[in-house]
């Protein structure tokens, strides 16, 4: 079986994806948390 092996530019640009895509899904988690909270509010109101 062969492997690939990764160069450091190549490395580091993985790493940047994978930070940059940990960052949106933490985002995307935040946001659906704060619209959940705020549609729970609204219908609390009423």
């Amino acid at each position: 079986m062969e492997t690939v092996t990764l160069n450091d530019r190549q490395k580091k640009s993985r790493r940047g994806r994978n930070i940059a895509l940990a960052l949106t899904l933490g985002g995307l988690v935040v946001l659906f948390y704060i619209v959940t909270l705020v549609k729970f509010a609204g219908g609390m109101v009423e």
